[in-house]
């Protein structure tokens, strides 16, 4: 994912971001953004710009979980 440095801004972000998912909250809508956005398959017959709405709901929700993750292992 881009964006991604070793800021002190962005390690306070990530911390930020790991505080709002953890526990079984946290985890029940990750799961769910995981669910609706990552795993979605969309159907063969669907247009172009639904792609690409899905495609950047993927992105943001990837981009969710890789702060989460830098957060929760303090990087």
């Amino acid at each position: 994912m881009s964006g991604m440095t070793n800021d002190p801004l962005q390690s306070d972000l990530a911390s930020a971001f790991a505080r709002c998912f953890r526990g079984n909250d946290g985890e029940r809508v990750m799961a769910h953004l995981r669910r609706i956005t990552i795993e979605r398959r969309p159907a063969p017959d669907c247009s172009e710009a639904e792609l690409r709405h899905l495609e950047g709901q993927r992105h943001l929700a990837a981009y969710i979980q890789q702060l989460v993750t830098r957060g929760q292992l303090g990087s």
